[in-house]
This record gives structure tokens, sequence and C-alpha cells, in this order.
């Protein structure tokens, strides 16, 4: 149901934003950076693209990409050219009071607000604490669907995008329309979750009835072909870098001089999760700490139970370390590009960014020996392997890495080779552009 009084707005939404090109729905989380940096790659080009945001957030005000918004915490100001929202905006529902409490003021006034009239102004003001387009976030994007008709529908990983389309799909009926694209992410969507009874029928379910599967890495079509995905499925474009790729020249050129000149060590993701501890790290830091210095430790995405740990660091440790929550990309990159060391130690994992971004600044990786990790680079070549559960390991590379200036340079120089064969956005982009229009045939 459109709302009465906002058919301008509508109209300046879905106005096509190519002339004629392949319509691309994507749906995701429309707060990550990872969805941001892989639709970016059609910015520019004869793409209509749009983005069915999951309800667990909010894109950036000054992201211009066309977001169907359904979470109902929505903020003041949304543009309505890129904006439409399944819920009312604070704007509209302070329109829609002021609205009623003219109507029943002016009936006080006229002595004519009898029970039964008052009774039929209710639905007004309790629509404006309402869905006002669907019942359901999964019936809103049903209905877009079959109205909009995309070419491509592109699901950004498999929980919980790829899993809440298969559901509208098979409810709605919807598999006639459109190339079901379904993305995975890293290693996290089927490294630990194929095991788990619960999940695995419909988790085999999603990836048998996409038409493509892309992924970051090759053992995710390993687990894919033992759940009964054809090879006919696979994406041509596969191994693809889960964020379209990195700048590889313009981290090329943020940093000057050697790399083993740095003394910083950057660990961008200080948190505890399925797929890596951040206590096994603490304690290698503690092993490390005396034999590494003089050195300045950044803490990235620390969680709270993390920062409980952080705080049993000795003082003088915790008087070099600097933590945070989140920061913006461009500050990530710049303290990359600063580092000796980019510390990422995990249990499960893809071809990481964090990876892609460190060899490029310059910065030598210490990373898990994961099988997917270990088919595109080399120990002591291009990083230094340490498991993720043994500190002494984790330890034992913090050492070498600051302390052996020749395998600081000498691996900076193999990596910026490197990772332009496998991360250089630039060449992505035409490849992906290339992929959506053949796939729009």
């Amino acid at each position: 149901m459109r709302r009465k009084g906002n058919a301008r707005s509508a109209a300046s939404f879905s106005r096509d934003a190519s002339s004629g090109g392949p319509r691309i729905l994507f749906v995701g989380l429309s707060q990550s950076t990872h969805t941001h940096s892989w639709m970016d790659l059609l910015q520019g080009a004869d793409f209509d693209v749009r983005l069915f945001a999951l309800p667990e957030g909010c894109p950036p005000q000054n992201w211009n990409v066309r977001t169907y918004v359904t979470t109902p915490h929505l903020p003041e100001g949304l543009d309505p050219e890129f904006r439409e929202a399944l819920y009312w905006t604070p704007e509209e529902a302070r329109a829609r009071q002021r609205g009623f409490r003219y109507l029943v003021q002016r009936a006080v006034r006229k002595a004519t607000l009898t029970m039964d009239r008052f009774l039929d102004m209710i639905p007004p003001l309790v629509g404006g604490f309402r869905p006002a387009r669907a019942d359901s976030p999964e019936e809103w994007l049903a209905r877009i669907v079959e109205d909009w008709r995309p070419d491509v529908i592109h699901t950004l990983g498999l929980d919980p995008a790829g899993l809440f389309y298969r559901k509208v799909r098979s409810e709605f009926h919807l598999e006639g329309i459109g190339r079901w694209v379904l993305q995975l992410r890293g290693g996290s969507d089927l490294a630990l979750s194929r095991f788990d009874p619960a999940m695995a029928p419909e988790i085999s379910s999603a990836l048998r009835q996409c038409d493509q599967l892309l992924s970051d890495n090759l053992m995710n079509l390993e687990y894919a072909r033992q759940m009964g995905v054809l090879e006919e499925q696979f994406a041509p474009i596969v191994p693809v870098p889960g964020t379209g790729g990195i700048d590889v020249d313009a981290l090329a050129l943020s940093w000057q001089g050697s790399p083993s000149q740095r003394r910083v060590i950057l660990w961008p993701k200080a948190y505890d999760s399925p797929w890596s501890l951040a206590l096994p790290v603490f304690e290698a830091i503690r092993l490390a700490w005396d034999r590494i210095q003089p050195a300045e430790i950044w803490m990235l995405a620390m969680n709270p139970g993390a920062r409980m740990w952080y705080w049993n660091l000795p003082e003088e440790t915790r008087g070099h370390c600097h933590i945070a929550d989140r920061l913006p990309r461009d500050q990530v990159l710049k303290l990359m590009a600063s580092a000796r060391v980019m510390l990422a130690p995990s249990l499960v994992d893809g071809t990481p960014n964090t990876m892609f971004e460190a060899m490029a600044a310059g910065a030598l990786p210490i990373l898990s020996p994961l099988d997917t990790i270990a088919a595109v680079v080399r120990h002591e070549e291009n990083v230094l392997f340490a498991r993720n559960l043994y500190p002494e390991e984790i330890a034992e590379a913090l050492v070498r890495a600051m302390a052996d200036d020749s395998l600081v340079d000498d691996a900076a120089t193999r990596n910026g080779v490197l990772v332009r064969k496998l991360a250089d956005r630039a060449a992505i982009r035409e490849r992906v552009r290339a992929y959506y229009r053949d796939l729009s045939r």
C-alpha cells in the first residue's frame, strides 16, 4: 500500500538511475562497509542498482544508492530520492500526529466529537506506528521484486541475506523473476554452520536454489559441492574479494620509506567471535612485550569481552596501546600504511580483505595457516603464520616481525606484486561489470 501524500518522493526514488541498463537488486546489511564497497563497483556504469536493507540497520546519509530501508529506528532527514522506508519517518509520524490533533480540536470546537467519531480517528494515529507499505519486510521485498522485476537479485552473504531471500522467494513464489546470485562471505558462512543439523538443510537449500554462487575463496566451492551445488552454478569470476578488491595504487602511494622503519602493530579485529579469539593474542603480547620494544599497538573493533581482558595487560604495556571500537575506513587505511605488522590470527576466515590491505600498504601480515589463506600466500615469503589458539606461536611471530628488517622489507616488495594480481580493484571492477551484463542477457 502506497502512502498518501508521498507520490512525489516515491516517483523520484523509482526513477531509473540508468538508461535501460540491467536492473540489480541487492539484499544485505546497509550499514556494512563491505556492502558499500561491492555495490560501488557499479557506480558510473549503465546499471540501475538498488539495495533492500535488512532490518538491522540504516545506510549512511551520504551514500547515494537507492535503498529500501526496513528498520523501524529511522534517523531524521532521509533523502526521498535515495531512501524509501517501510515505516513512517520521524517527520511523517509528527505530521500525522499534528493532523490528528487538529481534527480532534476542530471536532471539539464544533461539539461534534462523539464516541463513534473519536473511534474513527484512532486508525490514522495508530497507522503512524505500523508498517505503511507492507505488513512485514518479507512482504515488502516480495512486492518490490514483483513490481520492479530486477534482472539480478544479489544477496550479500548467506546469513542473514541469503537465508532471508530464500524464505521470501519460496513463500511468495518468486522463482521466475531475475537471476539469484548468492555471495558467500569469507569462511564464516559455511566453515562451521554446515555442520549444524538445525542449519544445514536450510543452507543446502539456499545454495542449491541460487543461480550463481560467488566466493572469495575456493574452499567454499568445495563445501558447496558437498552440499549438492552443481559446477555450472559457480560464477566464472570466482574467487573474487568480497569487497570488490582494494585500490592498490592509492595504498602503495600512501606510504614512504621502508616498512622496517615502522614500529606500529595494527590489530584490526580485537574482538571475540566464533571465528577468532582475543585472549590468546593478549597473552602473546604479554609474552613478547619485552622483546618487541619500541612498539605502539592499535587495537580496533574491540568488543566488551575483549576489553575486559585488555585491562589485564600490565600497565606499562597498556601505556603503548591505543584501543577503539570502530574507526572510519580511511582512518584504518591510514593506520595500515603506518604499520610494520598487521596482526590477525583467526580460527575461520576466507581470504581476508585486511590481508590485501596490509600487503598493499607494506605491513607484514601475521595470519593463521588456514586453507583459505595458505592457498594464496606463503609463510615467510608473504606472511608469518601463527595459529589463533597458541599464544606462544603468535608471540614468536611478533618478535620475528619486529626484529627482522630484511624479512619485512622483502615481503613488502613481493606482496606489492602479488596483491595486484589478487585484489586490484580497477581490474576486478571491469570483471564484475562484465559478469552482471552477461548474467542479465
